[in-house]
């Protein structure tokens, strides 16, 4: 099982497929590289690098307090160094974005260019507390199939979505054991978010603003309550040139593999040599 430690010595795991443009792809909070097994067949051509962040997947556990956007950021960069990747593309799913930004403020030649999934400047605080009711929290289903049902209830937003999506879904999430489902996460991972807060800073577009120079692409499900319409129709008037799609029938986030957002990915590849 492919694994390499971090910077303070905690280890996490990767996958590294493919060839042609690497492509770092960050998932979301509580999320893991198997996010973005939807994508995979529809981008043969590049070299996918996924990251299960600290405390989530099958990385190790390393305590609420170490849960942060920097050490994320760090941990991605020592990545890129221990596989000898000098600059990336990130696609970054919600907190994965958050940390493509923070890593254009930081580290930027690092980066080939940024693709957002549903995540801007500003968060929408209706999308935080949905996050809270659940975050940290092992579900009261005690099967897949029950679990998936809840799963189709539960996701705001979403329209026309299979059943054996969801089915697919919440093995994503959630493990079995012999009291029943658990997330696949560290819980004091809740802890952390609560002891952060819904913000990086005052004031994120400084770190959106950063990008400037960077091929970006921007993805929003129609119905997200993380990012407004109104935060990415300014993050378009700063950036004229961002690669823009709304998926239709989505809420936060969407799977990747919609039309709208597969158009948007191919077209931001193409920047790229």
């Amino acid at each position: 099982m492919p694994n390499f430690a971090a910077p303070d010595g905690t280890q996490l795991f990767y996958s590294d497929e493919g060839d042609g443009t690497p492509v770092l792809a960050l998932a979301g909070l509580t999320r893991n590289g198997s996010d973005f097994d939807y994508l995979v067949p529809h981008v043969p051509d590049i070299r996918l690098i996924r990251l299960d962040y600290r405390g989530r997947g099958r990385s190790e556990w390393s305590g609420a307090s170490s849960y942060t956007i920097a050490n994320e950021t760090g941990d991605a960069i020592a990545l890129l160094d221990f596989l000898g990747v000098e600059k990336s593309a990130i696609l970054g799913t919600s907190r994965g974005g958050l940390n493509a930004m923070v890593m254009a403020a930081t580290a930027k030649d690092r980066l080939l260019g940024v693709c957002l999934n549903d995540i801007g400047p500003i968060i929408e605080d209706v999308g935080i507390e949905a996050i809270k009711t659940y975050l940290g929290r092992n579900p009261a289903e005690k099967t897949f199939e029950k679990a998936a049902e809840m799963r189709a209830g539960l996701m705001k937003g979403f329209e026309n979505v299979p059943s054996d999506r969801w089915a697919t879904e919440v093995r994503k999430h959630y493990r079995m054991t012999d009291s029943g489902l658990a997330i696949n996460y560290d819980p004091g991972l809740r802890d952390a978010v609560l002891a952060s807060g819904t913000t990086l800073a005052p004031d994120l577009w400084p770190m959106f603003d950063a990008l400037d120079g960077l091929p970006i692409a921007l993805i929003r499900g129609e119905n997200s309550d993380i990012l407004s319409k109104s935060t990415a129709d300014e993050m378009s008037r700063r950036r004229p040139d961002m690669i823009r799609a709304e998926v239709r029938g989505r809420g936060h986030v969407p799977f990747l593999d919609e039309s709208e957002a597969l158009d948007a990915v191919h077209k931001w590849l193409e920047l790229f040599p």
